[in-house]
């Protein structure tokens, strides 16, 4: 058995609380909110001292596997990366980590984290795993529940009961999100915040899961030893994890066993559900005013203004959520996010696409976005990382032309390398089977002009790749 607690951070979910910086196509744990770094990465960080953590587990969809990869490399860590066929709920995804770390060590300790969650308090954070770390060995399920800093009423509460082991407690009761009159009694009655984070030992999390839904628990298993391995990750089976019944693991788990118990913390915890609670963390002006991006105010109180480029001024308003990117722009109160999750469900069948991705669309060897596109034409800007290499295609309805900008890219047409140079342009027909590449140590910034009577991204025919889209 290791002493070392096993990470296991979840992050396939596409929140649109924080629309429209977060979207399906990059949802807001792979986004810098608050410095350089995503709320995926510094999660990570938070388990990297490698004397009490052992290498992370990372439960994810398909779609998210390369910002995974790239972001793990951005901070220097590696992980074993589950990815999940559909999305089933935090009660199967965190059953197949459990079930993958047991394979690791039959007597495993998982520490179940959510990737977009923030702590202020990193080393009070390590220190509450370690305060766990007996309870959950003894084989008790522990979640950290958040002392209140307020009558909040977007957090499940947990009453806790009889002391256990040092700080942990037994759980006497979970309830669901208050109102307001409620939390605010709640917070009186000495209740805690439900995190959603956990430590357990992994068979001891699949067991009390088997006693409620043993077929879940069995196909979720199966999933995991019939995956397959690609590339760096392990494609669980499909048929099998769809097979599981989609729940959240409170609901599976923590609200039925016995087993279930809690320690009291607090380490700055968040899990910036909203823009409030992003303007709650964010530093503030004189007169509450928080800003990511150029902003200018003139009688405006506590305001939000996160913007990508175009300077946002607010004058004479109080209490507003102002959001910009480049196709789409959110004005909001503060303190009604149910309003914002209504309007995004209203977006989702009137502008889907800005519910979907950003005009910038990431790829695993760099980023494409659209400048501009008419009848018969688009223009693109293409930036591909170094060593990045696009996938040998062809398309059947336009042709294409390349005016490189910056860096040196090598091209392939019909079998032919060509170096194309700054400033130099190279033409590809319809039809010609094709590949572009980035052979240098800078950046590879490009202009594409696409012409031709289709110019949609499924008239891309990938014949070889170094991602297995093909």
């Amino acid at each position: 058995m290791s002493d070392r607690i096993i990470p296991l951070v979840m992050c396939g979910g596409a929140g649109t609380r924080l629309w429209p910086l977060s979207r399906e196509g990059r949802p807001k744990q792979f986004i810098p909110l608050f410095g350089a770094r995503s709320t995926f990465q510094d999660t990570l960080l938070r388990v990297a001292d490698a004397g009490l953590f052992a290498r992370p587990i990372v439960v994810t969809g398909a779609a998210y596997r390369f910002m995974v990869l790239e972001q793990l490399a951005e901070i220097g860590m590696q992980a074993d990366i589950l990815l999940e066929p559909a999305r089933r709920d935090s009660g199967p995804a965190l059953a197949a980590g459990a079930a993958f770390a047991r394979g690791r060590d039959a007597d495993a300790v998982v520490l179940a984290l959510a990737a977009d969650h923030v702590v202020g308090e990193p080393q009070g954070f390590v220190a509450a795993c370690e305060a766990s770390l007996g309870a959950a060995r003894a084989g008790r399920i522990v979640t950290f529940g958040v002392r209140p800093e307020r009558p909040a009423t977007e957090y499940g509460y947990i009453s806790p009961g009889e002391a256990l082991d040092g700080e942990v407690r037994a759980i006497a009761r979970f309830v669901e999100k208050p109102d307001a009159a409620t939390a605010a009694a709640y917070v009186r009655d000495g209740y805690l915040w439900n995190s959603g984070n956990f430590m357990f030992r992994a068979d001891v999390l699949l067991d009390e899961y088997r006693q409620v839904d043993p077929a879940s628990v069995d196909t979720v298993e199966r999933a995991v030893a019939q995956g397959e391995r690609d590339l760096a990750f392990l494609n669980l089976d499909n048929e099998a994890f769809e097979a599981a019944t989609p729940i959240s693991i409170d609901y599976a788990v923590m609200e039925k066993t016995a087993r279930a118990a809690v320690i009291p913390v607090s380490f700055g915890w968040s899990d910036v559900g909203s823009w409030h609670a992003v303007w709650e963390l964010s530093e503030k002006d004189g007169q509450g005013n928080a800003a990511r991006g150029p902003a200018v105010f003139e009688s405006a109180h506590n305001c939000n203004v996160s913007s990508d480029g175009a300077v946002v001024a607010l004058e004479g308003v109080d209490d507003l959520v102002v959001v910009s990117t480049q196709d789409a722009v959110l004005v909001s109160r503060q303190h009604d996010p149910g309003g914002l999750k209504r309007l995004v469900a209203k977006l989702k069948v009137a502008a889907p696409k800005v519910t979907e991705d950003h005009l910038r669309v990431h790829r695993p060897w760099g980023s494409y976005q659209s400048l501009d596109s008419g009848d018969r034409h688009q223009v693109k800007r293409i930036v591909v990382k170094a060593g990045g290499r696009l996938s040998l295609q062809k398309h059947h309805h336009r042709s294409e032309h390349w005016v490189v900008v910056r860096g040196t890219a090598l091209v392939t047409i019909d079998g032919v390398e060509k170096t194309v140079h700054e400033n130099e342009s190279v033409y590809i027909p319809i039809g010609a089977t094709h590949r572009l590449e980035n052979p240098g140590k800078i950046t590879l910034d490009l202009i594409e002009v696409q012409t031709g009577s289709y110019l949609g991204e499924d008239d891309i025919i990938r014949i070889e790749d170094d991602y297995r889209r093909s």
